[in-house]
């Protein structure tokens, strides 16, 4: 099944606009801040929220199935729908154990308790919990809830299946140990799968397709190494760990980034390739940024003054945030912190080759 979804929906003051195509086998990714509208997508896919305009299209067998449509006033309903669909919260049934709780869709779909059994076994057993089945839910682990719930919503063979921050509730051994589990059940479901996170880990691990939403609306979708390569607002070049700087083209012999503040940035860029006093983008790797004690001298063409705000480490790594002419992000290590004695209101230089500034249309 292909499904094509064009929809608006209304919360409230709130209104979340999506433009999806949803391909068999495909994993979608669907990412954003807090209150950006993804689980407001989501629901509204399951039928469980109304369009205020729109449609949603199932087409199968090259015949199309309105699921959704704001203008004929068609809806769906939920459960008419072939979908799965799994929260952060599990939602098992504590009075039934895993075998009949992964068969519970099947028997409200009218299928008998032996043929359910045997498919539930069968998804147990996809999820390496068929050794469980007699368990009740409140004798297994957070993780093992969740695979229970992935297995409770393909046992009825949907089109399309919703996860809704299926990892948010784990801690991260679990997650990382469920997401795996994710990834290889994922690898043979036919249908579509949509999953929306805050999770960048989540999404680059599980995803073929990315889509971005802040505020409502899509900001960038594509491929993951797309995005990663030309991020398009702050929000999505953080997600993927990169600086990302606005600027004007000012191009000569080379191309150099105006910003609004009139900082220039020199690059490395063919100035045959960029158009001069049009708008661009330049992202720069973190790990790229050196910082300094005083200004650098020699073959780095771009420093500036600036401010420690903050410092997270992680291994032998930290992330130092700046400000100051701009507001960057570098990568160094725990070494550097030490030596450069960094800690927040520092005043350090930093510094970056032209030839790591990555440069492209705005």
């Amino acid at each position: 099944m292909r499904l094509d979804a064009d929809l608006e929906v209304t919360r409230g003051a709130f209104t979340a606009q999506a433009q999806l195509t949803l391909e068999p086998g495909s994993v979608t990714a669907v990412l954003g801040p807090n209150g950006c509208g993804k689980s407001t997508v989501l629901l509204a896919l399951a039928g469980l929220l109304p369009l205020a305009s729109g449609h949603i299209i199932a087409t199968t067998f090259d015949t199309p199935v309105a699921w959704a449509g704001a203008d004929t006033g068609q809806h769906l309903a939920a459960q008419d729908r072939q979908v799965g669909l799994v929260l952060a919260d599990p939602m098992l049934f504590g009075h039934l154990n895993l075998l009949d709780n992964v068969a519970f869709g099947l028997r409200a779909r009218g299928a008998s308790k032996q043929s359910a059994r045997t498919r539930a076994r069968q998804e147990l057993k996809r999820v390496d919990l068929a050794d469980l089945a007699q368990r009740k839910p409140g004798n297994i682990s957070s993780g093992q809830a969740q695979r229970v719930a992935l297995a409770r919503a393909l046992a009825t063979d949907p089109d399309l299946l919703l996860l809704d921050e299926p990892l948010s509730a784990l801690d991260p051994q679990t997650a990382a140990a469920t997401r795996a589990d994710l990834h290889h059940r994922l690898a043979t479901f036919a249908g579509a799968t949509v999953v929306v996170t805050h999770d960048p880990v989540d999404a680059l691990t599980l995803a073929d397709h990315l889509v971005f939403m802040e505020a409502g609306r899509i900001v960038q979708s594509g491929p993951p190494t797309s995005v990663i390569a030309r991020p398009r607002t702050p929000f999505v070049a953080s997600v993927v760990g990169l600086n990302l700087i606005p600027g004007q083209a000012v191009v000569t012999d080379r191309v150099v980034l105006q910003t609004n503040e009139g900082v220039q940035i020199v690059t490395a860029e063919d100035p045959s390739e960029i158009a001069s006093d049009t708008s661009i983008w330049a992202t720069v790797d973190p790990a790229a940024i050196a910082l300094y004690e005083s200004a650098a001298t020699g073959s780095i063409r771009n420093t500036w003054p600036m401010t420690v705000t903050s410092i997270s480490i992680v291994g032998q790594r930290a992330r130092v945030s700046l400000s100051g002419a701009l507001l960057l992000t570098a990568e160094v290590t725990t070494t550097s912190v030490a030596q450069l004695g960094l800690i927040n209101g520092k005043q350090v230089w930093a510094g970056v080759k032209a030839t790591e500034v990555m440069v492209y249309p705005a």
